[in-house]
């Protein structure tokens, strides 16, 4: 059984728009049950239960307050169900739609108890999916023809759900893990004595195993990439990406200088995919991206996520009103 399969009746990763990426071992449930579970812990709810009557049932509304792309639609659906299988969800916009400050985009009704115990785990998976689909979409639309990555800079214990809202976003997903790439870092060259060794090691190492699968290698200099090249052109080897790190120059006047980025691709001359890391921002991803890379990664996608602002309200009229009073709808 896959390790992100939910018991929910109602939701199937086939139905979804898009899917969250695959994980050996990761329990997507279990993470939700201890997201529930930190919240309640051994009293419950006591707010709720002593001024909500218990068979109460009500109706809340989710409210953007701010524009951006929504994430975690379907992630919020499988926390309801863990609630309470009987809340009813309905949704006027799905995973990766645009919404606009004030629009209420969908609601759930049932017990009142449950609603309010599912109401902030269900906001901060769908905050923290919808910040990061958000600058996701903003970056990728900037970078094309470049596609743009994550990395594994993602909050510890939310990798899955991290980047399964990059790739509801418009971006492409990087390894998962240290399991399913070899990715050579610059500690691992400079412990095997350079890139040529290293990717010897790692060559030796996939086929005694017979393991087949992405082989990338971090490379700072044009002479580590003539390396590269000159071992990969005399030697059968697994190599299918190198990353150009730190070859985009940050400059005084808040510019870059991507005149070295650009001879790096030059020179790798499409042998390879290429990926360009590091002083990618906003601002700058768009120059990065007409230099001819394959891909753009980005840390600042998941490690330095801004919230988007997304309320669940039951008198929303009232909510509307605050809003408007403060800009916030």
């Amino acid at each position: 059984m896959s390790g992100i399969e939910t018991r929910s009746p109602r939701i199937s990763f086939e139905s979804m728009v898009i899917k969250p990426p695959s994980h050996p071992t990761y329990d997507l449930r279990a993470v939700i049950k201890l997201a529930l579970a930190e919240d309640v812990g051994d009293q419950g709810d006591v707010t709720c239960m002593a001024t909500i009557p218990d068979d109460m049932e009500v109706e809340a509304h989710f409210l953007a307050k701010e524009d951006g792309i929504v994430a975690g639609i379907a992630l919020a659906e499988m926390v309801f169900n863990e609630v309470d299988p009987s809340l009813k969800v309905e949704w006027s916009q799905k995973d990766g739609d645009y919404v606009h400050k004030g629009l209420k985009f969908g609601k759930v009704h049932g017990r009142a108890h449950n609603i309010v115990r599912a109401e902030r785990v269900v906001l901060n998976f769908m905050q923290r999916m919808s910040g990061i689909a958000t600058l996701t979409k903003a970056m990728a639309d900037a970078a094309h023809p470049a596609l743009i990555l994550e990395t594994r800079k993602t909050a510890p214990g939310l990798r899955l759900v991290d980047k399964w809202a990059v790739l509801i976003g418009g971006g492409r997903n990087h390894r998962m893990g240290l399991f399913d790439m070899v990715l050579i870092k610059d500690n691992h060259i400079s412990i095997a004595g350079g890139v040529t060794n290293a990717l010897k090691s790692v060559d030796s190492y996939l086929e005694k195993r017979n393991l087949q699968m992405e082989v990338e290698i971090e490379t700072r200099t044009l002479e580590e990439i003539k390396d590269v090249l000159e071992y990969a052109s005399k030697t059968k080897t697994s190599l299918t990406r190198i990353m150009l790190d730190n070859m985009v120059v940050p400059l005084l006047n808040g510019d870059v200088d991507v005149s070295m980025l650009k001879e790096a691709v030059e020179l790798i001359n499409g042998k390879f995919e290429t990926e360009a890391s590091g002083n990618v921002t906003l601002e700058t991803v768009h120059k990065i991206g007409q230099t001819g890379v394959t891909y753009i990664s980005s840390g600042a996608l998941t490690h330095s996520v801004k919230a988007l602002d997304i309320s669940l309200k039951i008198d929303t009229e009232l909510a509307l009103e605050v809003g408007r009073r403060t800009k916030r709808a």
